[in-house]
Parts: structure tokens; sequence; C-alpha cells
């Protein structure tokens, strides 16, 4: 005949043998895929058109290899092409934490940097608000650029000061048009 001690030493039985078996059941992760399979299918995506797709995938391979640089390489380029610079910008320090002798992500924030500096300044004076103070320091930087990439025929003009003469309307349509047609020179607005 069983005993009520019988039972409670049975369920403390099962209830052991129910928490062992739990052990063996973990979730198995999956293998992660080679990395030269998501950057493969990520630079098809990328060369169907599907940017957004390729990011994607190179985003998982970033996470999957994190120190990797080649998926931080591409989404950087890719930002940079679209025109998204901060983006690229960021992407790119990514690949200098992997490799900080890395030209082409050193060029990426480079030229990114200058085009959002080219940008937030022509913004600026379009919209009058360049103090005199910015005005400054944006052309000692310009300077400093110049000097940096060896043209240092382009000195930042003096400014006059005497009065200014008044030009006829001829002269002004003329320096309009001369104006105009130089708008590819970024540091036009600093001088």
């Amino acid at each position: 005949m069983t005993t009520f001690s019988d039972l409670k030493h049975l369920f403390g039985v099962m209830a052991c043998a129910a928490a062992l078996s739990a052990c063996d059941s973990a979730p198995k992760v999956p293998p992660r895929a080679p990395l030269a399979d998501l950057l493969n299918q990520a630079s098809q995506a990328a060369g169907s058109g599907q940017k957004e797709q390729a990011v994607t995938v190179w985003k998982q391979a970033a996470a999957a290899y994190p120190a990797d640089k080649a998926p931080w390489a591409s989404i950087a380029q890719t930002r940079y092409d679209a025109g998204q610079y901060g983006e690229a910008i960021v992407s790119a320090q990514e690949v200098l934490l992997r490799d900080p002798n890395d030209k082409a992500a050193n060029s990426i924030i480079a030229i990114a940097g200058l085009r959002l500096s080219t940008r937030a300044l022509g913004d600026l004076n379009r919209q009058n608000g360049m103090t005199p103070a910015l005005r400054t320091e944006s052309q000692d930087l310009a300077k400093l650029l110049r000097e940096n990439l060896g043209d240092n025929t382009a000195a930042t003009p003096t400014r006059r000061t005497e009065p200014a003469k008044r030009r006829d309307k001829a002269e002004k349509t003329s320096k309009t048009d001369k104006d105009e047609g130089n708008k590819s020179d970024p540091f036009d607005l600093l001088k």
C-alpha cells in the first residue's frame, strides 16, 4: 500500500526529472551565414537598385562579424553616393575603428564633411545668419584648408577701407553674371 510519504517522494523525483529535462531543451542558435555570402547578397541587392535592402544586409553582416570593416565600408560608400553625408561619416568612422589607416574611410569623412560644411555655410549666408565672428572663423578654416591642399595662391582678399563708388547698371550686371558663373567653388561664400 502506498503511503503519503511515498507519494511525496515520488512527486519529488518527478519534479527533479522535469527540471533536469528542461536543461536539455535550450534553444539552438542557427549557424551564422558566412561573411562572404552576406556581402555577396548585399552587393547583389545594391546592384539591382535596392540600396536600403543592401544596407540592411550589410548591417546584419556587421552585427554577425563585428571585427570586420567590409560591411561598414560598403555602407559608408552607399550613403555617400546617396548624398547622405552625415550617415556616411558615421559609417566611415566605424571603418576607422577597425582600421585606422583606411584611406577610403578617411576620404569619405573629409569630403562628406566639407560638403556638409559648404551646405550649412550656404544656408547661413542665404538666411543672413553669418555673424562676423562666424565669417572670420570660416575664412580662417578655409585658409587652413587651402594650405593643407597646397593651394596658397587663393589668398583671402583684403577688405577695402575706402568708400565704395557708385556703379552704373552695366557694371552691376556684368559682376552678377560673373558671380553666377563661378558657383562650383564652395569657398566663394567666404570671399
